[in-house]
């Protein structure tokens, strides 16, 4: 691998699905070599997931589980608990989302590991949390992080639909994000005082910050409306239209006062400046429908690209409701950082979305085959080559 940041870091990630692993995928962006615990035979239950109908390629499972190599394990038998201690104990980061009763069940849960490496951080992830009558509970993103937090009920178009669904892994990677911030902020304590310890994160918690505004209104004793129709937009300035050719953008003017003649101007509706339904902020509030009108009527005689042009030349702010195909051939993703190639140079990867100057991330490594690394990691763990025959022949490893 390439040098990097977390060159030299040992990662056991021992969870499967996704928010768990993606955090350990993060780590291995920056160098961190993650070694990827998986059961005998299918594997992660993660990889069989098929997101493209008739089609069993593992499009998933390049996205969380480049750069890691894969060890298979049967945690039940006393031999692979063995093995997975071992590893333990030279290593620097364990992460878990394995429900509780089955870290009791396999001996990995944080007082069994803690205790064999004081400098282990031990990362934590549950659905509910760790406490009370839901602590053993399972979930999903959709379940833990969208429906009970108030997410899936808010993210609607207006009160007389029904609640949207989210996509995959969409509460996963930012609730990933959470695990890997929890991890880097145990090694900096760790930097400071030598010792390890256990972060925990939740997909219920994570969700519940992802409606953090919503909630705080709440929590201050406001009642929180779900949002009305787009017709009938508080601001008209900050909703979205629909250009000639069908296609919707979103207007994000929140410096009304300032940007709305150059936007008048832009749109050739310079009139609208002097009407008294518009000229100020609380009369545009007073008259937003009809204002809403009047732009839909405008956006609706051009096509996308045009205003585009027109909305960039004098500097406002927007957005267009793009979709996944032109996120592929949308040119500023690949300035970002955001779409790289795979080391091998076939095809692209979505990367961790953050950067550090001077730091250069490895090069994005295909998605390991189930096992496809045991002999290799348990020599590197002390095992013999008679040892690992003997693993094999109990049935403990692939």
């Amino acid at each position: 691998m390439t040098e990097s940041l977390f060159t030299g870091l040992k990662v056991i990630d021992c969870a499967s699905w996704i928010a768990g692993p993606a955090a350990a995928t993060m780590l291995s962006d920056f160098g961190a070599d993650v070694i990827k615990i998986e059961p005998l035979g299918a594997g992660d239950p993660w990889r069989a997931a098929q997101p493209v109908p008739g089609k069993s390629a593992d499009y998933y499972w390049q996205l969380t589980s480049r750069n890691k190599r894969s060890l298979a394990l049967d945690l039940k038998h006393p031999d692979g608990q063995a093995v997975l201690h071992r590893l333990v104990a030279s290593a620097d980061v364990f992460i878990t989302n394995f429900p509780l009763p089955v870290r009791d069940r396999l001996k990995l849960a944080a007082a069994d590991l803690t205790r064999l490496n004081p400098r282990l951080i031990y990362a934590s992830f549950t659905a509910y949390g760790e406490e009370g009558e839901e602590a053993a509970k399972t979930g999903f993103d959709s379940t833990a992080y969208w429906a009970r937090t108030g997410l899936m009920d808010m993210v609607r178009s207006d009160a007389g639909t029904v609640p949207s669904r989210s996509m995959p892994g969409m509460g996963d990677f930012p609730s990933a994000t959470g695990v890997y911030s929890a991890v880097v902020t145990a090694l900096y304590r760790r930097e400071k005082t030598g010792l390890g310890g256990v972060v925990r994160s939740s997909l219920l918690q994570n969700g519940l910050w992802a409606n953090g505004c919503a909630v705080q209104v709440r929590l201050f004793g406001e009642d929180v409306a779900l949002r009305p129709h787009r017709d009938d937009a508080p601001n008209a300035l900050a909703n979205h239209y629909r250009s000639r050719d069908g296609r919707w953008f979103i207007m994000a003017l929140f410096n009304e006062q300032r940007q709305l003649r150059s936007f008048l101007g832009a749109i050739g509706r310079e009139e609208l400046t002097d009407d008294p339904r518009f000229a100020t902020t609380e009369a545009r509030k007073q008259h937003a429908r009809e204002l809403v009108v009047i732009l839909d009527e405008v956006f609706a005689g051009k096509d996308l690209a045009e205003w585009r042009t027109i909305l960039d030349g004098v500097g406002l702010t927007f957005g267009i409701v793009a979709t996944v195909n032109e996120a592929l051939d949308d040119p500023q993703m690949r300035h970002a950082g955001a779409l790289v190639p795979f080391a091998d140079g076939q095809g692209l990867t979505v990367m961790t979305p953050f950067h550090i100057d001077g730091i250069d991330k490895v090069s994005a490594a295909r998605a390991p085959s189930v096992g496809q690394h045991n002999e290799a990691v348990l020599r590197e763990a002390g095992y013999s080559a008679s040892d690992v025959e003997r693993l094999r022949g109990l049935g403990v490893v692939a």
